[in-house]
């Protein structure tokens, strides 16, 4: 067994801070949000921003315990590595016990302080978010896992860190809308703060960036902001976003939660007034409208493109 593939007292952990198994090295997560709309006490950004509907959405990763950094902003407690192993389950199999693994963490849920019908409709997702833990373009077939969700009419968001550019350029399918983390202006910061276990890991995420424009799909460059680490030099972060040309740029705040909280103090948490100061500052740069907000989720959105054309299911 390699470190990829979980072995029992990893599971037991997993299964301990509510992860749902859905094989040798995938996993779902029933998202906060997903249960704040479930109660009507609100939606996720991504459904506000591109009409995801968060009650169906499945929070997912094939790649659980695998990963080429060790962000100290990650919200996982343990260090990850990058090793490769020969027993890698197939796409249709981990697509299946995926959907399996959320209904049966939504199970206990039904009962007089939850909206049924949403209840009832998230028992078949329509949007899934590879993006849960990891980094999913580890996984060889990710191509073909993509597919067989497509095959399941639901749209696919999948969030990488830009390290692994010949896994995205050689997808046989590319998802609904690509992200790519960018946490760094500049490589010194990237290393302090991101802390790569793979060489040449800033620049083989320039050269993701680099890649980004030839995709046929909707792309976003993501900025995951740290107080007192990587809120500097505005202008070197507008020149890695050019060469991506990307139709969306998500400025987000570092979160307090789960590991980070060993790893970063609770002030590094930028307040929301901060990240749209931020991202009207690096609009301005770039040439891209402030397009819209989520202040619980500290979340600011850029684009260029026409607002009819944000929902992925229109």
């Amino acid at each position: 067994m390699s470190d990829n593939e979980l072995n029992e007292k990893q599971k037991r952990i997993f299964i301990k801070q509510h992860y749902g198994l859905a094989g040798n090295h995938s996993a779902v997560k029933v998202c906060g949000w997903t249960r704040k709309s479930l109660h009507d006490k609100g939606v996720c950004y991504k459904q506000k921003f591109y009409g995801i509907p968060c009650h169906r959405c499945l929070q997912f990763t094939p790649t659980v315990n695998s990963c080429t950094q060790n962000c100290k902003f990650c919200w996982r407690l343990g260090r990850y590595k990058y090793e490769q192993f020969n027993n890698w389950d197939e796409p249709k199999e981990i697509v299946k016990k995926s959907i399996e693994a959320q209904k049966r963490l939504l199970s206990g849920f039904p009962g007089s302080e939850y909206n049924i019908k949403k209840w009832e409709e998230a028992q078949k997702p329509k949007q899934v978010a590879i993006s849960l833990a990891g980094e999913p373009t580890i996984y060889p077939k990710l191509g073909e896992l993509i597919k067989e969700f497509h095959k399941m009419e639901m749209s696919t968001f999948l969030v990488t860190n830009g390290t692994l550019p010949e896994k995205l350029k050689n997808l046989k399918e590319l998802p609904t809308q690509l992200y790519v983390t960018l946490a760094a202006p500049d490589e010194e910061t990237f290393n302090s703060l991101c802390k790569p276990n793979i060489k040449n890991a800033w620049e083989k995420l320039n050269q993701t960036l680099e890649l980004l424009k030839q995709l046929d799909t909707r792309t976003v460059i993501r900025l995951t902001l740290v107080k007192g680490h990587n809120m500097h030099s505005i202008e070197k972060y507008a020149e890695l976003i050019k060469k991506a040309e990307p139709d969306f740029v998500e400025v987000k705040a570092f979160m307090s939660v789960g590991g980070a909280r060993k790893r970063l103090e609770y002030e590094a948490m930028p307040f929301h007034e901060e990240i749209v100061n931020f991202a009207k500052k690096l609009g301005k740069l770039l040439k891209m409208k402030f397009a819209d907000e989520q202040k619980e989720s500290r979340v600011a959105l850029l684009t260029n493109i026409n607002k009819k054309n944000w929902n992925v299911n229109a």
